[in-house]
């Protein structure tokens, strides 16, 4: 119940920056109805130095975009890449890790003695999907979204790296 009090919290800029992007951008918001206008998904790392739409120069609404740490295909990406296959116009995939992404710098036990020391919990059970070759596991990648029984033959499936110092994609699959 409201007692009439302005709450505040930490997310009021990013609100407040959200009104902003509401008022200018009403008029291509409206009414879109969420299919990919230039039929193409990207699967990328969750790293901020990536930006999906402009380094391919598309735009709002032109692609679906899922993101994890490392890039990887995981079955929550191969969810969100059938129902754009069907539903969503999707007919370009593309998967895209980057150079220096944190998931290739550590192991597995690596990684969760540091989030056991950062935390001060125990993360030994939580799996963190690090990335110890990045070619390889974008080989498999590529592999297991284009002969999935769902998405083989129904979308064209490339495998890139992304150079977070220089901006350029690398077709390697």
């Amino acid at each position: 119940m409201s007692d009439g009090t302005t709450t505040r919290s930490g997310f009021d800029d990013l609100l407040a920056a959200n009104a902003d992007y509401a008022r200018e951008h009403a008029d291509e918001l409206w009414g879109f109805d969420g299919i990919a206008r230039a039929g193409v998904a990207i699967v990328t790392c969750m790293d901020s130095r990536i930006e999906p739409l402009k380094m391919l120069g598309l735009t709002h609404g032109d692609a679906k975009i899922f993101r994890n740490p490392g890039g990887r295909i995981t079955e929550a990406a191969l969810e969100a890449i059938v129902l754009g296959v069907h539903l969503l116009n999707v007919q370009r995939i593309l998967v895209v890790p980057h150079t220096r992404c944190a998931m290739t710098k550590f192991s597995e036990n690596e990684l969760r003695e540091k989030i056991t020391d950062l935390s001060g919990q125990d993360a030994w059970w939580q799996h963190f999907h690090v990335v110890p070759d990045q070619r390889a596991a974008l080989v498999e990648d590529v592999r297991r979204v284009g002969t999935h029984p769902l998405v083989r033959g129904r979308a064209e499936v490339g495998g890139f790296l992304y150079d977070v110092d220089t901006g350029l994609l690398e077709q390697l699959v």
